[in-house]
């Protein structure tokens, strides 16, 4: 039985479909783009979609990389949209691969909300953003819901994106 209107069986995703966008993937984090590309955007407007030659904004997976090792994968419905918010947000649910850099920087037992009015670890948030804005990203697009949240967790894995990644349910 299909689920999300994928054709494919988990054998012919784990075989095939997932390395296929993973051979994808790779090829793109060749060329990656500044991350400072996505900077100054308050939403996936034409102007921001412009940098990654689209109308439109799509769904997909996107590596963020440091001086060329990738160290996180995520995903999206709207993957421009979501490079925007990680890269401009000042906020823990928009930007929250930034909240989880600043909190390995800034330990505390503060609950998020808390955390963001602390002017102290807002600093280490700003700070953590900046570090982001350094690293290039790769995106591809993947259409299919089932093949993209399967595939999260594969890119994940394959790229050892370990420190950044938690696939632990709240």
């Amino acid at each position: 039985m299909p689920i999300d209107n994928c054709i494919h069986t988990f054998e012919q995703l784990s075989t095939i479909v997932l390395p296929a966008h993973l051979k994808r993937l790779q090829l793109a984090l060749q060329s990656p783009k500044p991350a400072a590309t996505f900077v100054g955007f308050k939403s996936a407007c034409k102007d921001a979609l412009a940098q990654v030659d689209k109308t439109v904004d799509f769904p997909g997976c996107y590596v963020f990389s440091d001086q060329g090792k990738p160290v996180y994968v995520g995903i999206s419905r709207g993957v421009v949209k979501r490079l925007v918010q990680h890269l401009n947000f000042e906020s823990h649910y928009a930007a929250s691969l930034v909240y989880k850099m600043a909190t390995e920087d800034y330990p505390h037992e503060m609950k998020r909300d808390q955390a963001m009015k602390d002017d102290q670890f807002r600093e280490v948030f700003l700070s953590a953003q900046g570090r982001l804005r350094q690293m290039t990203v790769a995106f591809v697009e993947i259409n299919n819901d089932l093949e993209l949240y399967v595939f999260e967790v594969f890119a994940a894995m394959k790229l050892d994106t370990d420190t950044w990644n938690t696939f632990r349910t709240h």
